[in-house]
């Protein structure tokens, strides 16, 4: 919570930086009212000659303390004193965040940009416009940036800045080589209030407990249970497409896969039938506004939420908090009922249960079985809130992208048919249907490449880190304790110095190697190393395919989600044919410049927690002969 103390802090902070703002010169304007000067970058060097003074000589007396002069004209004289307060002292390596630390990246922006400072980081520096933040596309914003200044550049809004990496090699240093040096940052402070301390949000001392008690519960004998429990999820999206196709309706695909994955998830993790496909409730109202919510704060600059007594003026809030009860009431109550009827067994008989013949299979029993009639209901909360969130959004998103690629390739679309009508037939896939089906795991995997889910992993750095260099091109930066990062998947997957003709869809791509000796330190890709397993992963294009992340906070449910969303496009492709509607053609430029490169029926990107279209992807449905 933000406690008065936390309070008066940030309004210290905030009071600071707007006094500092009036002593910074603005940068220089052209005819045109356009910036035309040029940010400081590694380059920079303090304007000291050998032969000056020293700062002693050119101190000033105040109050029986000397003061420094600044070494830029551009800062007031008083501006090295502040740092000098208590409150601006340094956190600890390795510990949380604290006023001083936060403080001392503004300072170091402040210092770069407007004061003719060194570098702190070897960086190149963006100097960014809000619209790039706020925007529903930022990450396309921050593809432009990396197309000019590589990896890692520092984008700026004000004393606000973000390190940017955009290289397999450093995203391996941060994910998993020295991920004891980072936590999540900004992204646990935005989803503290609906994940609580759920395994995304959990700071890396917490994440370690809960990562044990989770991981067991996505077990291989589970996993392929739950491939029926798809099946069967998928039943009344059947039944409504068939009805639409009958009456020639249109059909957002986009909202259809959004709540069949709902549906499952509610089965699977609660044992609870949401219904989502054919009703609407209080519950799935409550779940979109926890989504919604989610999104809305992962795009907005300012924490506004955290101002004491938001929550009671702010109408959006108000929602918010009246949805999240309901929430948390269905899940309490769900809780209550496993713990109930708990079955006391040690793991290896959970692991080994026959789950065809088990009334309730859902992860929350196994949990609940697992860790005892002792388990606390908040963890138990937090957890399921996360699989929720972050299980249900992924794999709508997965699934509208892919039909969305087969309908731009209509020869991977057939190849992907044929595979199917031979494998399943009439009947639904089970698991060894899906280990048959290798062209249509193959599309689920360029879908999460050219869409990945999210498209910025976020970190903030705990203990002052040094990147490896990766691409030649590319800078050692120095990542000061405080200072936050974008690790950019969208950039990684997307360049042509890790993936031959990135924005080209080619789920082939994955059978053939890819290597680029420009990359120091790079294996580049190679299908022999996800050889036995059914989709390729972080280790097969050694971190330049991160689709669920990588290294210790990789996602846990990576193979349920997988597994799902290729049930999910085999039993939806089998049974009817898409055509576009309603796909009109935006205008060049403006707001419209972030779609997929050469779309013929443009529907525009925007994100949130993953990537969306713009306005759904509306299709004219029709049954396909059985």
């Amino acid at each position: 919570m933000f406690s008065p103390v936390n309070s008066i802090h940030l309004l210290i902070l905030l009071a600071l930086c707007d006094i500092t703002w009036s002593f910074v010169p603005s940068p220089p304007l052209s005819r045109n009212s356009q910036r035309t000067f040029t940010p400081n970058t590694r380059s920079t060097r303090l304007r000291v000659l050998e032969d000056e003074k020293t700062d002693v000589e050119n101190a000033l007396k105040i109050n029986d303390k000397d003061i420094v002069k600044s070494e830029s004209e551009g800062l007031p004289w008083w501006w090295n004193l502040v740092w000098d307060l208590d409150m601006m002292s340094l956190g600890p390596p390795g510990t949380p965040m604290t006023l001083g630390d936060t403080a001392n990246v503004f300072r170091t922006n402040i210092e770069q940009i407007y004061g003719d400072y060194p570098s702190k980081d070897n960086c190149p520096l963006a100097e960014g416009a809000l619209d790039d933040l706020a925007s529903g596309t930022m990450f396309i914003g921050l593809q432009r940036y990396f197309n000019s200044y590589s990896s890692p550049y520092k984008l700026c809004f004000g004393p606000k800045s973000f390190l940017v990496v955009s290289d397999p090699v450093q995203a391996k240093h941060v994910l998993l080589d020295a991920n004891v040096n980072y936590d999540k940052g900004i992204l646990a402070e935005i989803l503290e209030e609906v994940m609580g301390q759920g395994l995304i949000p959990a700071s890396p001392e917490l994440w370690k407990v809960r990562r044990k008690q989770i991981v067991p519960g996505f077990h291989k004998a589970w996993l392929e249970h739950m491939v029926g429990v798809f099946s069967y999820c998928n039943q009344p999206l059947i039944t409504k497409l068939n009805e639409m196709a009958e009456n020639n309706e249109r059909v957002d695909m986009e909202e259809k896969f959004c709540s069949v994955a709902l549906d499952i998830i509610g089965k699977t993790v609660f044992n609870y039938d949401f219904g989502s496909v054919t009703k609407e409730s209080p519950v799935i109202k409550a779940v979109y506004s926890a989504l919604v919510e989610t999104e809305h704060r992962s795009m907005t600059p300012a924490p506004y939420w955290k101002i004491p007594g938001a929550n009671t003026v702010v109408p959006r809030l108000r929602k918010f908090r009246s949805n999240l009860k309901i929430l948390d009431d269905t899940l309490n109550e769900l809780i209550g009922i496993a713990k109930d009827t708990r079955q006391v067994e040690d793991i290896e008989e959970l692991e080994s249960r026959d789950y065809a013949n088990v009334k309730d299979p859902s992860l929350l029993r196994f949990l609940v079985d697992m860790r005892g009639a002792d388990i606390d209901n908040k963890q138990l909360r937090d957890d399921l809130m996360t699989m929720l969130i972050a299980g249900h959004e992924t794999t709508a998103a997965v699934l509208t992208w892919a039909l969305f690629e087969l309908k731009r390739n209509p020869e991977e679309m057939k190849k992907v048919r044929d595979e199917i009508d031979e494998v399943i037939g009439d009947r639904m896939p089970n698991y060894e249907d899906i280990k048959k089906m290798l062209k249509v795991r193959l599309v689920i995997a360029e879908t999460l490449r050219m869409y990945p889910e999210p498209p910025l992993l976020i970190r903030r750095c705990r203990t002052e880190d040094t990147l490896p260099k990766g691409h030649k091109d590319n800078s050692e930066g120095t990542v000061i304790r405080g200072m936050d990062m974008f690790l950019s998947v969208y950039n990684i997957h997307r360049s042509p110095r890790y993936w031959l003709e990135p924005d080209k869809f080619d789920p082939e791509r994955f059978l053939r190697k890819f290597e680029n000796p420009d990359v120091e330190g790079w294996r580049g890709f190679d299908p022999a190393r996800w050889e036995g397993r059914l989709y390729p992963n972080e280790g097969s294009a050694d971190f330049a395919y991160l689709p669920f992340g990588g290294g210790a906070r990789k996602c846990v449910g990576d193979e349920f989600a997988l597994l799902e969303a290729t049930c999910t496009l085999a039993i939806i492709l089998r049974r009817f044919d898409f055509d576009f509607d309603g796909q009109e053609s935006e205008e060049k430029g403006g707001k419209y410049d972030d779609h997929p490169q050469g779309l013929d029926h443009p529907v525009g990107m925007r994100t949130g927690a993953t990537i969306h279209t713009r306005k759904g992807l509306w299709m004219k449905v029709k049954k396909r002969d059985m």
